[in-house]
């Protein structure tokens, strides 16, 4: 057993001005931890002493300490282990360590900091310096409450924050459920042709928006929308727009005009265009404008008539598999007053097929960043030349994942097939 030397005359020092602190006093000699011990307790703080480290681990365990006060050189665990130990067994609590040792040399000195020590005192111990070690043990344990502290406030406010986020998660659930019930069919056959829509929000809501509404007339109108923006303020105006052009209720749509027979028959599309946008820029308060493609089919000639508001170039693919895209692009709907919008007409033979898709395909980057572009998109309906219907749709959601590596698409995705039969295909 190393010699131990303590002072037994330890003059009276400044009382302590924190709450007072719990130490363990860890010595197997009774007189020094006797020493030590009604030292500590004058100067306010609550000592427990053990004459072992096996004794100081059990007691840590019964109430666990601020600070310890360990002699080094003990017969069966050492100092040095029983801070290992005790270190192990804390977890997350934090106690700060002070070994009393006789030895000086760096390499031990290193040994005890790599065994969790924060401090050294070697003996005899002075009292002033006693004191001042455990005012800074005393700075440091303050310091790691006042963090646990605010790890505890930030753990809170995380908590409350993902309550937040669950709620709010579960009301975009429910939005998207809401957004999705306004495309009522995703597929209907007519005796003339076969249409498959298309509604995916790059969210869990979006500002794309696909729809259709047959007329009395013959005719078979289609829509295809982007509202500017992503989330929710762009899904409440698609929700809007929806009502303008209503398959449901054709009093409410734009689109149609009320006969004196009580039927109704279309509106040229570059005209509801205009009107739509008047409708935006005078009684809509919104920051929002968007892009439109409103098409007419006639469901007998097979002419189209398609007005194009910013909106991507519709897509022909004539039956024998060569693609067409045309249209002059036009202004967005919402941003300028007295704009000119146009409308043009084409014309479909039995087995061709008009494909209305947003930007979110033609913008779809690579990881590379470089756009997938009209031509690429050419490339992948030509691929799929012998699909048809939904499943046009579904290969091309999977084309566009395989070229961007990721099903996360960045931008909302919409689209619209219309593929007109062949007259004797007709029922």
């Amino acid at each position: 057993m190393a010699q131990r030397h303590l002072k037994t005359a330890l003059p009276e020092p400044n009382p302590p001005t924190a709450q007072p602190h719990h130490i363990l006093i860890v010595d197997d000699s009774r007189m020094q931890r006797h020493i030590l011990s009604r030292t500590l307790a004058r100067w306010g703080f609550t000592v427990t002493e053990a004459a072992s480290g096996e004794d100081a681990l059990a007691r840590c365990a019964e109430t666990f300490p601020d600070l310890i006060v360990s002699d080094w050189m003990m017969p069966g665990m050492s100092g040095i282990e029983f801070c290992e130990k005790f270190r192990a067994l804390s977890g997350d609590r934090y106690a700060y360590f002070i070994l009393l040792t006789s030895i000086s040399e760096k390499k031990e000195v290193a040994r005890g900091l790599d065994s969790g020590a924060d401090d050294f005192l070697t003996k005899p111990v002075d009292s002033s310096e006693l004191r001042a070690r455990i005012t800074a043990g005393e700075r440091i344990l303050q310091m790691q409450r006042e963090l646990a502290a605010q790890n505890r406030l930030i753990s809170d406010t995380l908590a409350e924050l993902q309550r937040v986020h669950d709620l709010l998660d579960n009301d975009l659930l429910e939005a998207k459920k809401l957004q999705q019930s306004l495309l009522r069919e995703r597929h209907r056959v007519f005796p003339e042709g076969e249409l498959s829509l298309m509604l995916r929000p790059a969210g869990h809501v979006g500002g794309d928006l696909v729809g259709f509404f047959p007329t009395d007339d013959a005719q078979l109108g289609l829509f295809a929308i982007d509202v500017s923006g992503h989330g929710i303020s762009s899904a409440l105006m698609t929700a809007r727009l929806a009502g303008y052009l209503s398959a449901t209720s054709s009093d409410q749509n734009i689109a149609l005009t009320l006969q004196p027979d009580g039927t109704y028959r279309t509106r040229p599309p570059a005209e509801v265009i205009a009107t739509l946008n008047d409708l935006v820029l005078n009684e809509m308060e919104t920051e929002h404008y968007f892009t439109l493609l409103l098409a007419f089919v006639d469901m007998d000639s097979g002419m189209v008539t398609i007005a194009q508001a910013g909106h991507p170039h519709p897509v022909i693919q004539r039956a024998d598999g060569r693609i067409e895209q045309t249209g002059a692009g036009g202004f967005p709907v919402g941003l300028l007053e007295q704009v000119p919008f146009t409308q043009f007409d084409v014309k479909l033979e039995p087995g061709d097929r008009l494909l209305l898709l947003s930007d979110g395909v033609t913008e779809c980057p690579d990881p590379q960043g470089v756009m997938l572009g009209e031509e690429g998109l050419e490339q992948i309906i030509m691929r799929m030349h012998e699909i048809t219907g939904e499943a046009l749709l579904d290969g091309l959601i999977w084309e566009l994942a395989d070229f961007a590596k990721t099903e996360d698409f960045p931008d909302d995705i919409s689209g619209i097939l219309f593929e007109f039969r062949n007259p004797a295909q007709r029922k």
